[in-house]
């Protein structure tokens, strides 16, 4: 596993674990430190992990109304845990984390999405990411 593909994934436990517990930015630092502190020595670049995660945290709420406009039909709320936190993830590095190239970024989320997501979750997370991402493609040709 890479370095950042294992960040991605400390992340997205990080988040789930914050998003459990309604957000509790107490709590954050807390579940981070300890995510990491358990993964020490197997990635490289812990400011990557902790990029993210701040990063997400900070932008919440532009990311689910993000999500909000690109899934209507699925109220944020409704998302669980898991498919949730990693759009959140996924949206944060497509439009925030420009050394990351966009298809990187979606082949990443889905595979996080295969790990740790239910049997739909690769179909609707790459859904929902494809479409930021010809959105984005459409705003750069103008």
């Amino acid at each position: 596993m890479s370095s950042r593909h294992l960040s991605r994934t400390i992340a997205l436990q990080t988040l789930y674990e914050w998003d459990f517990y309604q957000q509790n930015n107490d709590l954050l630092p807390k579940i981070l430190n300890r995510n990491l502190k358990e993964s020490k020595g197997k990635i490289k670049d812990e400011e990557f992990t902790k990029n993210l995660v701040e990063g997400v945290v900070k932008k919440i709420s532009e990311i689910d109304k993000i999500i909000q406009d690109c899934a209507p039909e699925w109220p944020i709320e409704q998302i669980n845990l898991i498919d949730r936190n990693v759009l959140r993830l996924g949206i944060y590095e497509l439009l925030f984390i420009k050394e990351t190239p966009p298809k990187v970024t979606i082949n990443e989320a889905i595979e996080v999405a295969k790990t740790f997501g239910g049997e739909s979750s690769k179909k609707f997370i790459n859904g929902v990411l494809g479409t930021i991402y010809e959105k984005m493609k459409g705003e750069e040709k103008k």
